[in-house]
């Protein structure tokens, strides 16, 4: 455990000036502003709107930015960015020299990248409750702050969260087998594309296909509501969940053997 937390806070102090680290605060943040200054400016038209309704098109209108597209390119960029700050300054061999074990060293690289992820994901969680109820500050006639549903964002981006895991171990596993960007990086935008159409024809096998689950995951999100809208259930644990997590648990075990295997000479 003392490797893992040592080999984790070193990860952290490697790339917490990159892009990749700042990316993960940045992007919800400026997602949300934006949305927030869109919903300002045409308050007039929106105040009509029941606040349940308001607050469908103002998170809405973020998850399906995030599951769609970002959320995979997202996790493509941060599992080929965590791995490359190695490959870049050829530090594989210092770094298993260390005496630390290669498990402690895979471990703390793999629950890093899931740690910006997470962080990412949370950030978008706060930020949509935080700008949502400064609208009904700003603008009181978008009555934001007559309902809430943090725990349904919560419930939501947790599930977007657990379905991205299985693109996160697959592009975490390539950017282990090369160094350079190009291969990483182009099979994960052809397989986004890929999952984006499946996921938009609704092709009935989409679930499984792990670039598709975030997409997937949205639409599958709400299990229960009434005709009134006022209350909804958030199915967390669906099919196209499971499978992400199924296939992002083989993948990371077979990645720890291609680190075991792995010439440092």
């Amino acid at each position: 455990m003392k490797g893992f937390l040592l080999s984790f806070r070193s990860e952290f102090y490697k790339s917490r000036k990159t892009l990749s680290f700042w990316a993960s605060v940045l992007l919800p943040f400026l997602i949300c502003l934006f949305l927030f200054i869109g919903f300002y400016t045409n308050s007039e038209q929106l105040s009509r709107m029941e606040p349940i309704r308001l607050w469908f098109q103002f998170a809405g209108t973020i998850l399906s930015i995030m599951g769609t597209l970002l959320l995979p390119i997202y996790a493509i960029f941060i599992a080929y960015a965590v791995n490359s700050i190695e490959h870049r300054a050829d530090t594989w061999k210092s770094l298993f020299s260390l005496p630390i074990s290669r498990w402690a060293v895979y471990t703390a690289k793999y629950a890093y990248a899931v740690f910006l992820i997470f962080l990412c994901l949370s950030l978008f969680m706060l930020f949509t409750i935080g700008f949502g109820n400064l609208l009904s500050v700003v603008k009181p006639q978008l009555r934001f702050d007559n309902y809430h549903m943090e725990k349904e964002l919560a419930q939501i981006y947790f599930k977007l969260f657990l379905s991205s895991l299985g693109i996160l171990s697959i592009q975490f596993l390539l950017s282990l087998l090369w160094a350079d960007f190009l291969k990483p990086m182009g099979i994960g935008f052809v397989c986004t594309i890929a999952g984006v159409i499946a996921a938009s024809k609704n092709w009935e096998y989409s679930y499984a296909f792990p670039y598709s689950q975030p997409a997937v995951a949205i639409s599958t999100m709400i299990h229960r509501g009434n005709e009134a809208m006022k209350e909804i259930e958030i199915d967390v644990f669906t099919s196209d969940v499971m499978i992400s997590l199924i296939i992002s648990v083989i993948v990371f075990i077979g990645g720890y053997f291609i680190v075991l295997r792995k010439s440092v000479k």
